[in-house]
Parts: structure tokens; C-alpha cells; sequence
């Protein structure tokens, strides 16, 4: 598997095809972060297309491409913010969604949202695993190749993610 950084460095030699790569790889991560913002899984597919496009956009700019899955995730959550602004709803900011999850109306279950919500107080590192683990599918090994981090700092952070989760969720727990 391709590194997003051998991926980055097709696009901007002008293999624009290979950003699919990318959008393939990050896209159910980014809709996630946007539906944790707007608790809309719809208005978050918008986003999360925007979220792309500016991606696209600015890849030039980005200084270090084993970042860009945060890069990306940062984009998707401004874009939502924004939209969330212009709508003047209240939103509740941090929950973290998987497009399957959604009720008919769009809306999340009250339990997946409050488990969303702690996914994104997580700390950056520990939420990005998570996110690439879980919500993307992919293995410990691809997280750990993505993130440029080696399996066992990946495996050593989900298993304090998971912990974490574990105690706050348990703490708010009726």
C-alpha cells in the first residue's frame, strides 16, 4: 500500500487520478468529523465534498504529508463549523459519525452521538487511530503505515483511546 506521501507526490507531479486514493482512504473519516459537528449525516456529505475540493486545492501547501489524514479531518470539522454558523443551530461539536450509523431522518441515535462525542475529545493522536481504525476499516498495519507511526505506537494508542473511552463513557453512564 501506498504511503498518502507517495500518493501526495503523484498529485502535485500532476497525477491528479491518484488524490482518489486519498478520497477512498479518508472520505468515511472526514464525514464522520463533519456529521460530528452538524448531527446531520446529510448536510455532512456536503461537507465532506467540500472538504475535498479545498483539500485538492491547497495540497501544495501542506509541509508534511504523513499528516495529511489530520490535515484533511481539520478541513472537513472547519468546513462543518461554518455551515453549522450559517445555520445558527445548535450543534453538538465533537461527535464522531459513520454515515451507516444514521437514523432514517439523518439525525444520530442519542447513544451513538454521546459515544461519538467522546471519539472526538480524544486527544489528536489517539483520535486519528481510532478513526482510520474503526471508522475506515483499516488494518493496524495500514493505520500505522498512513499515520508514518510504527504498529506498536499505533496499537499502544488505541489501546489508551480504548481506555479512555471505556472510563468516560462509564462515567456518564445514567
Amino acid at each position: 500500500m501506498q504511503s498518502d506521501v507517495e500518493i501526495i507526490e503523484k498529485v502535485l507531479a500532476g497525477e491528479t487520478a491518484a488524490f482518489a486514493i486519498l478520497v477512498r482512504r479518508y472520505e468515511r473519516a472526514v464525514l464522520a468529523a463533519a456529521t460530528a459537528v452538524l448531527g446531520n449525516v446529510h448536510a455532512a456529505e456536503d461537507v465532506t465534498q467540500d472538504a475535498f475540493v479545498k483539500a485538492y486545492e491547497n495540497l501544495g501547501s501542506l509541509r508534511n504529508g504523513s499528516a495529511f489524514g489530520s490535515w484533511l479531518i481539520t478541513i472537513g470539522r472547519r468546513e462543518a463549523l461554518t455551515l453549522a454558523g450559517k445555520t445558527s443551530k445548535e450543534r453538538n461539536l465533537g461527535a464522531l459519525a459513520d454515515a451507516r450509523a444514521h437514523q432514517q431522518n439523518g439525525q444520530l441515535g442519542e447513544q451513538l452521538q454521546r459515544l461519538l462525542t467522546e471519539v472526538m475529545k480524544l486527544p489528536e493522536h489517539e483520535r486519528d487511530v481510532v478513526m482510520l481504525r474503526h471508522f475506515e476499516g483499516h488494518s493496524v498495519r495500514a493505520t500505522a503505515d498512513m499515520t508514518g507511526r510504527p504498529v506498536g505506537t499505533v496499537t499502544k494508542q488505541l489501546s489508551r483511546a480504548y481506555a479512555r473511552l471505556r472510563n468516560r463513557l462509564e462515567a456518564i453512564e445514567p
